[in-house]
């Protein structure tokens, strides 16, 4: 059951991706893949129903606050592109034509990109877990010195493309709603576009999960006086 629900979700980010395509492949594809999304995101809250009711109960520690919050902020993408996606459908232009804007097609691409960032810092909070069903399904029970630092380069590498692939699809102008009409050719790559996505991705996967490392490594530190001045008082 985990396992199918993970595929799930790992389609889910791959439609994400593939409706970015929008220049290539057009607007019927564009539609499918969107409504294939938001069909895989009611299947992960059915699945995830139980997680709003430990809200209350949660530990207020900074992961799980940012967890929290993080959830929160991709629902409100989410129900965001959703809206705009129906107000500027082609499909249901004969229904919606009056609401389909310009104004309003800006807000669906503001949506898509905070959505494309939300949901990598929502991978990087889960990527421990994501990484020991990985250790799981490749059989791998010890830890190995210098697996540990060919995957740190490799992390290191794609987060520095992550950042050279922000700058190529303006990342920051878009998440900031700002006027670009520097779009992505694709008729000189298709793969290209997909690998600076990728990459993005990474970035806020590995920006994420080191800065919960580097939190829990302060924690850690503080506590340990704590530990000491009450074994001596003992």
């Amino acid at each position: 059951m985990f396992v199918m629900r993970l595929a799930f979700d790992l389609i889910a980010v791959g439609l994400v991706l593939f409706a970015f395509s929008y220049w290539w492949l057009g607007n019927v594809a564009h539609e499918l893949a969107g409504t294939g999304l938001f069909v895989l995101i009611v299947v992960h809250t059915v699945f995830n129903r139980r997680w709003y009711g430990t809200i209350p109960k949660a530990r207020r520690e900074a992961r799980g606050l940012l967890n929290i919050v993080v959830t929160f902020l991709l629902v409100l993408a989410m129900v965001g592109l959703l809206v705009t996606s129906v107000l500027i459908s082609n499909a249901l232009s004969g229904v919606m034509s009056p609401y389909a804007g310009f104004t309003m097609r800006q807000i669906h691409t503001l949506a898509a990109y905070w959505v494309l960032v939300i949901v990598s810092v929502h991978l990087g909070l889960r990527w421990p877990m994501l990484m020991g069903v990985a250790r799981k399904l490749a059989r791998i029970s010890q830890p190995d010195g210098t697996r540990t630092l060919t995957l740190r380069v490799v992390t290191a590498a794609i987060a520095l493309h992550g950042v050279w692939s922000s700058f190529e699809l303006a990342i920051g102008t878009r998440l900031s709603m700002g006027m670009t009409l520097d779009w992505w050719n694709f008729e000189e790559s298709v793969a290209g576009f997909f690998i600076h996505c990728l990459a993005i991705i990474g970035l806020y996967i590995a920006l994420t999960y080191y800065a919960m490392q580097w939190l829990r490594g302060r924690k850690g530190k503080a506590a340990s006086p704590r530990a000491i001045t009450q074994n001596v008082h003992q």
